[in-house]
């Protein structure tokens, strides 16, 4: 019990015993149990229907399921969900879901002007910064809908890295790009200093990228643990449907 307490203090997220049925009835995820230490990167991987966007939107508090999900030690509810989302930024797979702004430059500064994080003036600056440290400073006035796949990824992940979060939550970050964006992306995320979690199906992602490794099969965890010794286990993936 004293390692378990020992463990929960430094863990930034903490999931016990997560549940989630569609409102259809179907059960997404069922009895998932993990917690993530600080810094610490995350893949989780499994087959299509596994539950992997699911669980990242669980983290977000985008959805409420049964069971408890604690973020930074706080327990994710109704009432303090404006604080924890705060704290954690997620990129949708799709960043078309992200940006509705008639300038890459306008939904950059969007989540800082709305919650009035920074004074406008400050607000320009960060974003201006972090599209530059994006290498997409080029982009800052041009029309969110005139971007290429791997543009629109680029912007949407600025806007969430200028909300400053200490969590980072990523669905399929890689898929739809090219060869050279894909490897610019995961020199990025590699030397980002923060928690992250990451679904994806891209295995050499997860082995380039993650300390660990969570595999999901059929809202279930099926392994979890360092990701040499699951991405390395052929037999576990083939069983899992990978």
């Amino acid at each position: 019990m004293e390692l378990e307490e020992k463990l929960a203090e430094t863990s930034i997220i903490e999931v016990k015993n997560l549940r989630y049925r569609f409102p259809d009835g179907t059960l997404a995820l069922n009895k998932v149990s993990f917690s993530v230490g600080e810094k610490e990167r995350v893949a989780i991987i499994g087959p299509n229907g596994a539950g992997k966007s699911t669980l990242l939107l669980l983290l977000d508090g985008l959805l409420l399921g049964e069971g408890q999900v604690k973020i930074l030690g706080q327990e994710l509810k109704g009432d303090n969900l404006k604080s924890i989302r705060s704290k954690v930024g997620l990129v949708f797979q799709n960043p078309d879901d992200q940006l509705f702004m008639p300038s890459v430059l306008d939904d950059v500064m969007y989540g800082l002007c709305v919650k009035k994080k920074s004074p406008d003036n400050e607000a320009l600056k960060k974003a201006k910064g972090i599209l530059r440290e994006l290498k997409a400073e080029a982009l800052a006035e041009r029309s969110t809908m005139s971007l290429s796949l791997g543009e629109k990824k680029k912007v949407a992940l600025a806007g969430v890295l200028v909300m400053e979060p200490l969590v980072l939550l990523l669905d399929e970050p890689t898929s739809g790009l090219d060869p050279a964006a894909k490897r610019w992306l995961i020199s990025y995320l590699s030397a980002l200093e923060r928690t992250m979690i990451f679904a994806t199906h891209n295995l050499e992602l997860a082995r380039q990228l993650a300390d660990r490794v969570i595999l999901l099969n059929r809202g279930e965890i099926a392994a979890d643990g360092r990701a040499t010794e699951i991405l390395e286990n052929e037999k576990l993936l083939l069983e899992n449907g990978l």
